[in-house]
C-alpha cells in the first residue's frame, strides 16, 4: 500500500422522489464493477467543488438540471486500501425526467429493494446511512 495515496474525490446523489423511492443507476457491463447498481455521480474534476461536480454529473448521466442549493451532503465512504472517497448527497428537486444517458439502466427502488441489488463496495455503507436518515425522519 502506498503511504500517502492521492485522494480521488467522487460524488454521488440519492435522488428521492418523495414517495419512498431512490434512483439507482446500473454501471456499464464493460467497466469496473460492471453491471452493479450505484447512486449516480462521478469524479470531481480539477477546479470543481463537489457540488459543482455533482450537478455536472447528473446532467451528463441523467439529463436533469439540478440547482446546487437543492443538494445536501449526507455522508461519505472510503476503503482502507483505495484512494477513492465517495461523498453522497441527497436531492429532492430537479428539472427534467431522469433518463439513462450513461450506464446500462436506471430505476427507482425502495430502500429494501436497494439492499437486494448488487452494489459496489462503497455504495453499501452509503445506502445504510441513507436508510438510517430516512428511518429517523419517519
Amino acid at each position: 500500500m502506498q503511504k500517502n495515496p492521492t485522494m480521488i474525490p467522487v460524488v454521488a446523489a440519492a435522488l428521492l422522489d418523495g414517495s419512498g423511492h431512490v434512483l439507482m443507476q446500473q454501471r456499464r457491463f464493460s467497466g469496473r464493477h460492471g453491471g452493479l447498481w450505484e447512486f449516480p455521480g462521478g469524479k470531481v474534476e480539477p477546479g470543481e467543488t463537489p457540488a459543482q461536480a455533482l450537478v455536472r454529473e447528473l446532467g451528463e448521466e441523467l439529463g436533469i438540471t439540478v440547482d446546487p442549493g437543492a443538494i445536501e451532503p449526507l455522508t461519505f465512504a472510503a476503503l482502507p486500501d483505495d484512494p477513492v472517497v465517495l461523498m453522497l448527497y441527497t436531492c429532492t428537486r430537479w428539472d427534467g425526467e431522469p433518463v439513462c444517458l450513461d450506464g446500462e439502466a436506471i430505476g427507482w427502488f425502495t430502500l429494501d429493494q436497494i439492499f437486494a441489488l448488487p452494489m459496489p463496495p462503497l455504495d453499501v455503507p452509503l445506502a445504510r446511512a441513507l436508510n438510517n436518515v430516512i428511518a429517523t425522519a419517519n
